[in-house]
């Protein structure tokens, strides 16, 4: 009987290791994405060779680099494990900046803000490859010529100045994963850490199909149910009031919500800052863009010494050869102007050479002048000249002139046109028909800048409220990351006036890839928002 037994516990003990051979302690991980516009994914193999997708090309994590859609790209991703475990991942991120991502996680589920370092004095940073020795990130890269660089870290955040070293030796290895071709880095890790990818992955997927359900589908997803009744007895006494504060507004400069909007100015372009660098939807998006030189005799160029701010960089030079040419601005697609109403009209100018005359300033549609005004002629120092055009008619595609009547060179800037009226007849202020249309909204706040707008996509251009305040010749333009150019004449002062109650929308960063180190900074500016307000004549002001 004893010797039946253990004959029988050796059975079990044989099946039982038999059983756990098909489990590996460890296999290999392949990490790739098949194009740029996707994440990274893996894949596992136990010999190296075939190859299975983990939760069938699930992205575990994506590039989250730049504005919305075309820039979220993820070029050759690299992955490396600390000595703490800690896993880092790199990856390119275009052929155009000196960045490239990094991102950390400790279970290759649960990813880490990404962050974006500057790589100084290099032009690009493609290929990235990630290693892991003495303790430090070591990441390898080379620029568009082919030399290489790199550059160390002991937390993956703070890396060092790039250096130049030897041409590294491909570590990419092709695969063919579900009859694909891929291309990616293999690492060695425990069977337990692919199972666990594997086993999120089906929460995920029953997670996607839980959010996946469509009303179309009640019919059969719900065929099993009957019907209930059911009365409900209403209770006015204990309703609860619902607060008149909830009600508010929201303001970003989107589709020219701002210039060419709801900011009155109807001069597009008027301090000749429109940039290629803005992305702009014209092909002559340029410091020339919505103007033009009518006439004999005059030439039109855009130059930058000396300008009227270091924040307003270009300005236009007339060389007046024979006066009478005209140089002519038609606002947002074509100036409109009423009958009767008035309209503000200044200008920055200075006399290079030649002799300083008047400045004839026109509103034009067609061959008729609709009204016009004399400036005083420019000195040779930077000056504001202004005057007043009533409109003689209705127009809605007038063109506003400016006409030397000198020869020489005068230089032109900050050109402006503005309706007297204006919403509370405000200066610098809002149109007067749309402010309205929000006013009888009766919002209880308001929120601005924005979102996108508010963080920009990129350090030069998110919304720094301290460069839109002040006078007009001193503020910041910028680019818009919708693709046009922000004047920033609709300040956080002109934008405050609105309301009683502000909510300054500094949001969640979509700026990844600003430094650790920077980020007390940029909080430091927003919260000196509000004690300025408070300071500020404006917290008076509302819609109402």
């Amino acid at each position: 009987m004893k010797k039946t037994t253990f004959f029988l516990l050796a059975l079990l003990g044989i099946g039982t290791a038999r059983a756990h051979t098909n489990i590996p302690d460890s296999v290999y991980l392949l990490a790739y994405n098949t194009n740029p516009t996707k994440g990274l994914s893996f894949a596992y193999s136990g010999n190296g060779r075939q190859w299975r997708p983990v939760g069938n090309g699930r992205t575990f994590v994506s590039s989250d680099y730049g504005a919305w859609g075309a820039e979220k790209r993820m070029h050759n991703p690299s992955l490396a494990r600390r000595a703490d475990g800690m896993w880092v991942a790199v990856w390119g991120l275009n052929d155009r900046t000196n960045q490239f991502a990094v991102a950390l996680t400790p279970d290759l589920l649960h990813w880490k803000p990404q962050d974006y370092p500057y790589m100084n004095g290099v032009g690009q940073c493609l290929e990235p490859q990630v290693s892991v020795a003495d303790g430090k990130v070591i990441v390898c890269f080379h620029d568009a010529t082919g030399q290489w660089y790199q550059t160390q870290s002991t937390d993956a955040y703070h890396f060092s100045s790039p250096v130049k070293v030897e041409a590294l030796k491909p570590v990419r290895t092709e695969a063919e994963v579900a009859g694909a071709k891929v291309n990616g880095e293999v690492v060695k890790l425990p069977w337990r850490e692919v199972e666990a990818l594997c086993n999120a992955d089906q929460a995920m997927r029953a997670r996607d199909a839980k959010n996946g359900e469509r009303m179309a589908d009640d019919a059969t997803r719900f065929a099993g149910l009957h019907g209930v009744k059911a009365s409900i007895e209403v209770q006015p006494s204990q309703a609860k009031a619902i607060s008149d504060k909830l009600i508010g507004i929201f303001f970003e400069d989107i589709n020219y919500s701002a210039d060419g909007g709801l900011y009155a100015e109807l001069i597009q372009n008027r301090d000749f800052e429109y940039d290629e660098a803005d992305g702009g939807r014209e092909a002559n998006w340029t410091a020339t863009n919505s103007w033009s030189l009518v006439g004999e005799g005059t030439t039109f160029n855009i130059e930058t010494a000396d300008p009227v701010h270091a924040n307003q960089a270009h300005y236009a030079v007339l060389d007046i050869t024979t006066p009478g040419a005209a140089l002519t601005n038609d606002g947002f697609d074509g100036i409109v102007v009423r009958k009767g109403q008035k309209y503000d009209v200044s200008l920055f100018a200075r006399q290079l050479s030649g002799t300083s005359g008047k400045l004839r300033i026109q509103l034009k549609e067609a061959d008729r002048v609709l009204g016009e005004t004399l400036l005083k002629a420019p000195s040779a120092r930077w000056s504001k000249v202004s005057g007043v055009i009533k409109a003689s008619a209705d127009a809605n595609s007038a063109v506003l002139c400016v006409i030397p009547e000198k020869s020489g060179r005068v230089a032109l800037d900050l050109i402006s046109l503005f309706p007297q009226n204006t919403y509370k007849g405000r200066k610098n202020g809002l149109r007067a028909d749309m402010a309205q249309a929000l006013a009888d909204l009766h919002p209880r706040f308001m929120r601005f800048p924005g979102g996108c707008v508010a963080h920009g996509d990129g350090l030069g251009n998110m919304y720094n409220w301290k460069e839109t305040i002040g006078p007009i010749e001193t503020r910041k333009g910028a680019r818009n990351l919708w693709g046009y150019h922000q004047s920033r004449g609709l300040g956080f002062y002109e934008l405050s006036r609105c309301a009683r109650i502000w909510a300054w929308s500094r949001c969640r960063s979509c700026l990844p890839e600003c430094p650790v180190k920077t980020a007390a900074g940029v909080v430091a500016v927003s919260k000196a928002a509000y004690p300025w307000s408070r300071w500020a004549p404006i917290s008076r002001m509302s819609w109402t």
